[in-house]
């Protein structure tokens, strides 16, 4: 009989993946892509300069006045990450009674899926005079967005269950919150990443619908470019586009990597 191999060491393992992350085949493709789109955006820029404006106008933009970006840009994402916090506990509540409820998902499943096939553009407007000109009707335009993705998902994961493992917890005589918190909850977190990975990002895109209907709005990235794009300031609207895109980025990094630590046991954190 063979011995073992030692296993690697934690610092040694983090070494070789730090190493295998900035080997140029990762980042190189990247990189390239972003180069050829910026001479794209240029050359358009150029021939047509009331389609684009030229990338330096924007970086110009954004460097004149940082303090305007990211006071709006913060603005922005407090109404999208509490419309987010909002809408994801309150699908996680409702999943969970549906999961646990053959006659509640019949009656609460149809109601969800008219809400989501109703355009947020043309709830949001209706919600701004219900709930007055603040940061109420923005966060509520931003739960809706979010809503919907994560109940499907963590019912679906809540469900997606082996029958073979609930048939051992029930052989043992395991209650159902026993089911619900030991076994069920477990199978459901990669759906619920797989929705947040979604969501996060979209939250932006409900609040900035929010404060596009907000006519009396007067803070956050959307007011900026609905102004902005009033006065053919494009340079304008490109910077605030560019600082949503940034926030987007980051929002999918945080959960991306919350859910590679959160889910290091899973098949799907493998590679």
């Amino acid at each position: 009989m063979q011995p073992r191999a030692p296993r690697p060491r934690p610092a040694a393992a983090r070494a070789r993946t730090w190493a295998a992350a900035l080997h140029p085949r990762v980042w190189s493709p990247t990189l390239v892509a972003l180069a050829v789109a910026a001479a794209v955006w240029s050359w358009v820029a150029r021939r047509s300069p009331y389609v684009l404006p030229a990338p330096g106008s924007v970086v110009e933009q954004l460097a004149g006045d940082p303090g305007l970006y990211l006071v709006n840009a913060w603005a922005t994402l407090s109404e999208a990450l509490l419309g987010l916090a909002a809408g994801a506990a309150a699908a996680f509540a409702v999943a969970v009674a549906v999961s646990e409820s053959v006659l509640l998902r019949r009656a609460v499943m149809p109601l969800a899926v008219v809400l989501n096939v109703t355009p947020v553009v043309a709830i949001a407007p209706a919600l701004v005079v219900a709930f007055g000109f603040g940061i109420l009707p923005k966060v509520v335009v931003a739960a809706l967005t979010t809503f919907f993705p994560v109940l499907m998902n963590t019912a679906t994961g809540l469900r997606s269950v082996p029958r073979e493992v609930l048939q051992v917890f029930r052989t043992v005589h395991a209650s159902r919150w026993d089911v619900l918190v030991r076994l069920r909850f477990p199978s459901a977190l990669p759906f619920v990443f797989a929705a947040l990975r979604v969501v996060f990002p979209l939250s932006l895109v409900g609040a900035i619908v929010a404060e596009f209907s907000a006519a009396g709005a007067t803070a956050g990235l959307g007011t900026i470019i609905k102004v902005a794009a009033a006065n053919s300031q494009l340079d304008r609207v490109f910077a605030s586009i560019g600082c949503l895109a940034l926030m987007g980025a980051l929002l999918l990094l945080v959960v991306t990597t919350v859910e590679r630590r959160v889910l290091s046991w899973h098949s799907s954190q493998a590679r």
